[in-house]
């Protein structure tokens, strides 16, 4: 699949040497950092320095005065306190954040996660009829509620008090809580908005121990929580954000909760974790527990004490992924044989549909076919007698508004531009195939058909060195908004024979005219490259460290090559 390559505006030279005059580093990395805002000594001491006094006064936060009051109130007068989140790695971090803090407190703290499958995302109404017969006082919702009306009213009329912790964007209409903290509420004044569920929680358990005069350090001990939301809900990592990611990880790779513990042991990674191995290598795992059984599962792991009690449910969350895996990959490959021989390779988007699809991951299957054939993509299954699909889209194309156009043909859909989870009837799958197709057709872009690479900056080989890539490991954590830095190299060469590792990833040595740096290249899925190597072509990249033996070296993890 061809991708288009986009570079990076260059900052002005001027700007780029005042900076270097204050910091006395490479250009290279003047030029990153002016490209991420940061242009004075100042700002660049606030970023590779972070300082956690820098977080807002949570108080700043919409109606975080009365939660505060609230939860108070339930903590001395001994009520029952039900804290409720989804089962996705958000959701579950957010409910074991604020079990491991409020059981210091009080005995009457519990929980609750909703079934994938029978209760649906959100809070549920199983999930609120559960606090009415368990005579809840206090129902705090995390990385939720914003939009569920209905149900929120339902606990108030039975004289339950709701408190909304979410980050999702409110509707016309809010929920009858005793208070809403939810900085995307357009009369909020916080100065951030993008926190994650778990980030929300945080703000208000650091406010309640601001109020109630609580050691600070109870809080910092769970801030590996709030990393492990940051980096799995794929939130900007900027801001806030980027402050407590930075501080997370650290607890995470110097002294996690038994869980996390367990789990890394469990999974066989290795320290330190970054962002991008908690995405690929954490999340996936607690996200398992909500996809082939219950999220409790991931719930009972973060909220263990001691790590020899938590491997039992690291290990059945090893053997969900695991199972995970399997269904992904086997419906992967239905999905792309299906593809081809349904005709629609040729189409402007995906629509597949089989019966026995496992409906926990039939998004990730989404996604791993726009790898494949890059357009609008819905994978669909059969689940209580409806048909119920996940759509994903591609870079600047907005599936909602597609699925809009089509909402005749649905029962419900929701979502975002880029993500969105849909029902209907049976007998409507193919008026629904022709019509989103057409919906598609219609508002997809040329330029939005071809997938595209960002690159930061064009360097030589002979910039590449151990100085420059420690000062670029310190711009982390990585992640949106904040990404690795990628670069383009052009008229490289090879200086030994490329090779092709297990059928599909592609090993290199290269160099360059003019440099004595030769680094090894690992291209994942690039094979299909081996072949036309024969002349100079040119890279993109990122750069990482290889440990091999007791040796480090710098290594180049290849994104794409133009011969």
């Amino acid at each position: 699949m061809n991708k288009e390559w986009i570079l990076k505006t260059l900052p002005d030279e001027e700007q780029i040497k005042s900076l270097q005059s204050q910091l006395n580093i490479h250009e290279i990395l003047c030029a990153l950092l002016i490209q991420r805002g940061i242009d004075n000594i100042n700002e660049a001491r606030s970023f590779f320095r972070p300082e956690l006094n820098s977080l807002h006064d949570p108080f700043l936060m919409k109606d975080m005065d009365k939660a505060v009051e609230r939860l108070t109130q339930a903590i001395f007068d001994e009520e029952k306190i039900l804290i409720y989140g989804d089962y996705d790695v958000d959701g579950t971090t957010s409910v074991a954040l604020a079990y491991n803090f409020l059981k210091e407190l009080s005995p009457n703290v519990f929980t609750y996660i909703p079934d994938r499958y029978t209760e649906g995302y959100g809070v549920s109404r199983k999930g609120i009829q559960w606090a009415i017969d368990h005579n809840i006082n206090l129902f705090i919702t995390l990385d939720c509620g914003i939009r569920a009306i209905e149900n929120i009213r339902m606990a108030a009329d039975h004289n339950i008090d709701v408190i909304v912790c979410d980050h999702h964007l409110p509707g016309d209409q809010l929920p009858p809580a005793v208070a809403i903290l939810d900085p995307k509420q357009s009369d909020c004044t916080y100065p951030y908005d993008e926190l994650s569920g778990c980030g929300i929680g945080y703000k208000l358990l650091e406010a309640f121990s601001i109020q109630n005069g609580i050691e600070n350090h109870k809080l910092l001990d769970l801030l590996d929580l709030v990393a492990v939301s940051i980096a799995s809900d794929i939130v900007p990592i900027t801001g806030e954000n980027r402050l407590l990611a930075w501080f997370g990880l650290k607890k995470l790779n110097n002294s996690p909760l038994p869980g996390f513990a367990a789990l890394i042991d469990k999974a066989g990674m290795r320290t330190p974790l970054s962002i991008s191995d908690v995405v690929f290598g954490i999340g996936p795992r607690i996200n398992a527990a909500g996809r082939i059984g219950h999220a409790k599962t991931a719930l009972d792991l973060l909220t263990q004490e001691v790590k020899e009690d938590a491997y039992v449910f690291a290990e059945k969350l090893n053997l969900e992924n695991q199972e995970r895996r399997n269904y992904d990959e086997s419906i992967t490959a239905t999905a792309l044989d299906m593809i081809q021989t349904d005709g629609q390779a040729e189409k402007c988007s995906t629509v597949l549909y089989k019966q026995d699809w496992h409906k926990g991951v039939i998004g990730i299957v989404a996604s791993r076919c726009i790898e494949h054939y890059y357009k609008p993509t819905i994978i669909m299954t059969e689940s209580n007698g409806k048909i119920t699909g996940s759509a994903r889209s591609v870079n600047g194309f907005d599936i909602y508004t597609a699925l809009e156009n089509c909402s005749e043909h649905l029962i419900q859909f929701g979502g975002h531009k880029y993500a969105a989870g849909l029902t209907m009837e049976p007998d409507q799958l193919d008026n629904f195939k022709n019509a989103f197709e057409e919906s598609v057709s219609s508002l997809i872009e040329e330029k939005q058909k071809t997938p595209v690479i960002d690159i930061d900056l064009e360097i030589e080989l002979e910039d590449i060195d151990f100085k420059m890539f420690g000062i670029l490991k310190q711009m982390g954590p990585f992640g949106p908004q904040n990404m690795q830095p990628v670069f383009c190299s052009r008229n490289v060469f090879l200086k030994k024979e490329a090779r092709v590792l297990k059928e599909k990833h592609l090993k290199l040595f290269i160099s360059q005219a003019g440099t004595a740096n030769n680094f090894d290249v690992i291209g994942f899925g690039l094979g299909h490259f081996h072949d036309k190597l024969d002349t100079p072509f040119d890279i993109v990249y990122t750069i990482e460290e290889n440990h091999y033996m007791g040796q480090t070296t710098l290594q180049l993890m290849l994104k794409d090559i133009r011969v």
